[in-house]
């Protein structure tokens, strides 16, 4: 049996592995399996928290699986799957995550606070609603200040519109303010904001040094702008065919399948088997 040249594969969820209805197409799980069987790990990489992706988990048979991980909160966390055992937590200073919070208040935006198992959501709109259905859980809230979270951790602050040159003129007004934050996209809908330094790359690597693989050992796969860390660090960074156009070129390869035609399939065949 070939000896893989790579031995991880760290994917992104929304748009990469899963199709547009929130499922994993048959032909991913099955060259995920696969691959695992040739000894290449699988972890999933996500700005969403760790408790979302459970029947994710199910599905690619990783759930409660010891030296199995996933990156959550957009690298924020990094989790082994058997007792959901937290290696990494890297939370905002809770005055900067106050701070992102109010100036989201005068903007056009859904906010979503992270914090490790809850997902508040202030302004919450329908279509925000049916976006995140079967998804995520969010609560929802309906402060302008975020004191009754005082003495939690927050890993994650996220303004959702989907007019995404809205985004990018937030983006541009907050600069003051967010020199010591990291800032992504993600969904073509989403910015995110966390602490600086703190993205899927830093997760990673991180794990990647925990397992002793080198950075050219890993396949990374993503679609936005909050996967360009990771595709960027690993020995081969991926895009799936539906990747913002603008990221494409800063990809070693981009698929020519969608997310929706089992894109992480066509890498595993064509580099791993």
């Amino acid at each position: 049996m070939a000896h893989p040249k790579y031995k991880m594969i760290v994917s992104d969820l929304d748009e990469t592995l899963l199709d547009a209805q929130g499922r994993i197409p048959s032909k991913n799980i099955q060259a995920i399996q696969k691959a695992r069987e040739l000894g290449v790990r699988f972890v999933p990489a996500t700005g969403r928290g760790y408790r979302s992706v459970h029947k994710i988990l199910d599905a690619i048979g990783l759930r409660e699986m010891e030296r199995e991980y996933v990156i959550s909160f957009n690298g924020g966390a990094v989790t082994e799957n058997k007792g959901e055992r937290l290696l990494s937590f890297q939370e905002i200073p809770f005055q900067k995550a106050e701070e992102l919070y109010c100036h989201g208040l005068s903007y056009d935006v859904c906010i979503h606070v992270y914090t490790k198992d809850t997902v508040y959501a202030y302004r919450l709109n329908k279509e925000e609603k049916d976006h995140v259905e079967g998804r995520l859980e969010l609560q929802e809230i309906f402060t302008d200040r975020l004191d009754f979270l005082k003495g939690q951790k927050i890993v994650k602050i996220l303004y959702q519109n989907t007019d995404c040159s809205y985004l990018n003129q937030i983006e541009e007004d907050l600069k003051p303010i967010t020199a010591d934050i990291d800032v992504s996209y993600s969904s073509n809908r989403y910015i995110e904001f966390n602490r600086k330094g703190i993205n899927k790359g830093f997760g990673m690597l991180f794990l990647a040094d925990l397992l002793h693989i080198r950075p050219e050992e890993i396949i990374a796969i993503g679609d936005n702008y909050n996967d360009l860390s990771m595709i960027q660090a690993a020995g081969l960074g991926a895009g799936v065919c539906n990747t913002v156009p603008e990221m494409k070129p800063l990809c070693d390869y981009v698929t020519n399948a969608t997310n929706d035609e089992g894109a992480i399939a066509e890498i595993i065949e064509k580099f791993i088997l």
